[in-house]
């Protein structure tokens, strides 16, 4: 049977998402996104040039028909402000999916729990598919599932920070708790630590800056699709116990020293 990634009722075969943003440039953005073999792909709504119609925006890029758009709210403050962007989003997509950030301008790129959970609980109760960004907090991303998100993403590190995952204990308790699936969010930087991140268990990863800010980001989406690959059959396969130490090798029937054959 295929392994299937399934978040609102959709399947995915890729367990890699991307973002769109801090790319050098439009044509490149498109390129490392066709080689991270990702299907779903974040675009800010917010900071979107919507004043020209005429004008390309990232929007224009992409045949909506092979990748599901999943509309952020980054920039926003405020859960009111998550709120209208959402709002605005599906009025521009014509899709309900949204991946909910609300982070305060002085909260170091750290996401609102408080204010990210108002905005969950409104957008849910107006038939959004929500996906909300936060920290990795076991007893919020549980009461963002029970609300009924779509999935939870906690940040393994600052975004953009590129210091991979340094909430890795409370990412495993997010994964044990979870009964939606548990998407690994900001702060990778290589593949490996994707790779780390569904070992643990968790169901996908998100990556922007660490394929678009690469010296050559079309390689690095494609070491970041082949990382999640990876972490995905070692996570099935199952790894062996934490021990104080075991020999590899049988310890009976060995020849000692003193044996000679007759």
């Amino acid at each position: 049977m295929e392994d299937k990634l399934t978040i609102g009722g959709k399947q995915f075969t890729s367990r890699l998402l991307v973002g769109t943003g801090r790319h050098r440039s439009n044509e490149e953005m498109v390129a490392s996104i066709e080689a991270s073999g990702a299907e779903i792909i974040t675009v800010a709504i917010r900071r979107l040039n919507l004043d020209n119609p005429e004008k390309k925006n990232i929007l224009d890029y992409f045949d909506w028909d092979r990748y599901t758009i999943l509309p952020n709210t980054a920039g926003c403050a405020t859960a009111d402000e998550a709120v209208f962007t959402a709002q605005l989003a599906r009025e521009l997509t014509g899709s309900d999916w949204i991946k909910l950030e609300v982070i305060p301008k002085d909260s170091r790129l750290l996401p609102d729990p408080v204010g990210t959970f108002q905005a969950a609980e409104r957008l849910v109760k107006d038939g959004f598919t929500v996906l909300p960004y936060i920290h990795a907090d076991p007893v919020l991303a549980k009461k963002l599932g029970d609300l009924g998100c779509a999935t939870v993403m906690p940040l393994g590190s600052a975004i953009g920070s590129g210091q991979g995952i340094q909430t890795a204990d409370e990412i495993r308790l997010i994964i044990e708790d979870a009964k939606v699936p548990v998407v690994v969010d900001a702060g990778l930087a290589v593949p490996s630590e994707a790779a780390q991140s569904l070992e643990m268990g968790a169901d996908a990863v998100l990556v922007n800056s660490a394929i678009a800010k690469a010296k050559d980001p079309v390689g690095m989406a494609e070491a970041f699709r082949l990382g999640v690959q990876a972490g995905r059959k070692a996570y099935l396969a199952g790894r062996i116990p934490r021990t104080s130490g075991e020999a590899s090798s049988p310890t009976e029937g060995m020849a000692t020293a003193g044996a000679r054959g007759s």
